[in-house]
């Protein structure tokens, strides 16, 4: 699937886009607590996901 990059001047900067994804990200984390039972791919997924945040982002995530 290929990509279209947009260069509309109302495009969102990389600031905005950060802070809309960790909103949603946070809203995830409550809505989808530790204790919930997935399906174990989907939790190797998630698992994977935190790994590379606080590789990324150390002290960023608790």
């Amino acid at each position: 699937m290929q990509t279209q990059i947009n260069r509309d001047p109302e495009q969102l900067d990389h600031r905005t886009c950060r802070s809309i994804c960790d909103a949603v990200g946070e809203r995830l984390q409550r809505s989808i607590r530790p204790e919930t039972d997935l399906p174990s791919r989907l939790r190797e997924l998630v698992d994977e996901l935190v790994r590379r945040d606080r590789t990324r982002y150390p002290g960023h995530l608790r």
